[in-house]
């Protein structure tokens, strides 16, 4: 216990470093609705907290929810199958990086066109902003998984079922987490810049609703409570991690 709150120290004391610095320049600056201090946030965060917590983050939570188990499913996919054949490796690999070059700003007005102020608008940019990380880093680790276990493994009579199994199954499982940690935070980002731009609840939509009536605090009250959260789910992940791949602590 004590080795770590030694280690965390260090990191305990930048923070705090960079909030003070933060509150002197706002205070300096004096123009709450340009930059508010971290206090003034926490105060407007205090006095929005039946809005927040009750109408707008259970809409974005269960919009970021739904979109990250699609971009789950869909990326885990994508990456079974370009590892499975080269020929859809060669089609697919273009078509999902060309996905990422694809302003998502100018396709979630679109989004909102096509299925209105309703929760698949923005499900939508957040599948479009967060599958491609676990794809991606997936696929890598099914390519991790070396071609000498992978040629002994066949020479015992193993198949493809049983080599995706017992290797590149477990090879990737380190890398699924890591692309999960990425995922999460970029969910959070997708939808709430899907309420951003066409919604009717959700923190994005009260973020902009705050800055429409020049309330820095307000703007900033629903961005903190988001990273708030963003921070627990990666340590939840990071903690389930560490429980289920336990070879890594031997290694």
């Amino acid at each position: 216990m004590k080795k770590n709150t030694n280690a965390n120290l260090p990191v305990l004391i930048f923070m705090l470093a960079l909030l003070i610095i933060w509150q002197a320049g706002a205070m300096g600056m004096n123009a709450a609705y340009i930059l508010p201090s971290p206090t003034q946030i926490l105060v407007r965060l205090w006095e929005l907290r039946k809005p927040l917590f009750t109408a707008h983050m259970p809409a974005t939570m269960l919009c970021t929810g739904v979109g990250l188990a699609i971009s789950v499913a869909l990326g885990l996919l994508l990456a079974i199958v370009m590892d499975a054949s080269p020929a859809a490796e060669r089609m697919l690999y273009p078509l999902i990086i060309a996905s990422q070059t694809i302003p998502t700003t100018a396709l979630a007005p679109l989004f909102v066109l096509w299925f209105g102020y309703t929760i698949w608008s923005k499900v939508l940019v957040t599948v479009l902003i967060t599958f491609f990380p676990i794809a991606m880093t997936v696929f890598d680790g099914f390519r991790s998984a070396k071609t000498d276990m992978v040629d002994m493994l066949r020479t015992f009579g193993a198949g493809r079922k049983e080599i995706f199994l017992k290797l590149k199954l477990p090879a990737a499982l380190p890398y699924f987490f890591s692309a999960i940690k990425m995922a999460i935070p970029m969910s959070i980002i997708g939808a709430a810049i899907g309420e951003w731009l066409g919604a009717q609840a959700g923190l994005g939509y009260f973020s902009r609703r705050m800055m429409t009536q020049l309330d820095g605090a307000g703007v900033f009250a629903p961005i903190v409570l988001l990273s708030a959260v963003a921070m627990i789910a990666v340590g939840i992940v990071s903690w389930l991690e560490k429980k289920i791949v336990t070879w890594r602590s031997s290694l």
